[in-house]
């Protein structure tokens, strides 16, 4: 793709600069942990939740309630149990959400064919934006060392995907979804991730102590596959809501769910390797 052109250095400037201001909020409110973490979290989960769901249907009692929902279930790995992800009154809690849910849009008026619709991206969201972001909350029970991880895992991999693809790529990975993202993109990304979990693991003591080196690179390795992944099934979810951004509350990323969609992939991954090896602080 050559060099960087002038709208793709308006881009990349706004996202550094956005990067400069969010990334000391998002480490400072991480070292904290505990309740923080998960208000955070959650307030996450409630953005992400409504850019979803309003790519497909506007906002109403059931929508809304479906978003409270979702940015519940981030809060709610906060009062886990030891090894759970999640309370052990969640799951009933999430039986009477649905409940809720149909019986609200049970007295919409509105077309019954637009109603399904509804409550399917609605319970979406729960999995997608919820469970996915509660995955993160978990793994800050094991220390911060691994939250971190994650991000630079993560933030590895698209930064060198970014450049690398700019770079160096010809050939298309899936254009059908993503007209932009190459192989050579992908493994710049790969190189990202590895790297990325290696220098995070030899930078933080507590974390070498618990990831021997070779599992490090599994991480990455992991991680390089999952982040694009994360990044390609959002992409379709934009495509067929016909959107190009999922939101613009991030200047020069678009919306939270943009940011973030590689990151909740990663996450679940990521805590398996958490849960094997280290113990819950």
């Amino acid at each position: 793709m050559g060099a960087l052109d002038p709208k793709n250095r308006r881009n990349l400037v706004l996202r550094v600069a956005s990067a400069i201001v969010l990334f000391p909020v998002a480490v400072w409110i991480t070292i904290v942990g505990g309740k923080a973490f998960a208000i955070l979290a959650a307030v996450a989960g409630l953005v992400a939740a409504s850019e979803l769901v309003l790519m497909f249907t506007t906002l109403g009692v059931g929508e809304a309630l479906g978003i409270g929902v979702a940015g519940a279930i981030p809060l709610m790995a906060a009062f886990a149990d030891q090894g759970a992800l999640l309370p052990g009154w969640s799951a009933l809690a999430l039986a009477c959400a649905t409940v809720g849910l149909l019986a609200v849009l049970l007295f919409r008026r509105a077309p019954l064919e637009t109603i399904p619709r509804a409550a399917s991206v609605v319970a979406l969201s729960w999995l997608y934006c919820g469970l996915l972001l509660a995955s993160v909350v978990g793994l800050r029970r094991f220390g911060v060392e691994w939250v971190i991880l994650a991000f630079v895992v993560t933030w590895g991999n698209d930064t060198f995907a970014y450049f690398a693809g700019h770079s160096f790529g010809k050939h298309k990975m899936y254009e059908r979804i993503s007209p932009k993202k190459t192989w050579e993109g992908f493994a710049g990304g790969a190189i990202g991730s590895v790297v990325g979990a290696l220098v995070t693991r030899w930078l933080l003591p507590d974390l070498a102590a618990a990831l021997p080196a070779g599992v490090a690179v599994g991480i990455g390795a992991g991680g390089a596959v999952l982040g694009p992944l994360g990044d390609l099934c959002e992409s379709m979810v934009k495509r067929a809501a016909g959107v190009k951004d999922s939101g613009k509350i991030i200047p020069g990323h678009g919306g939270l769910l943009d940011r973030i969609d590689a990151l909740l992939f990663v996450a679940p991954w990521i805590y398996l390797f958490a849960a094997a090896l280290a113990v819950p602080r």
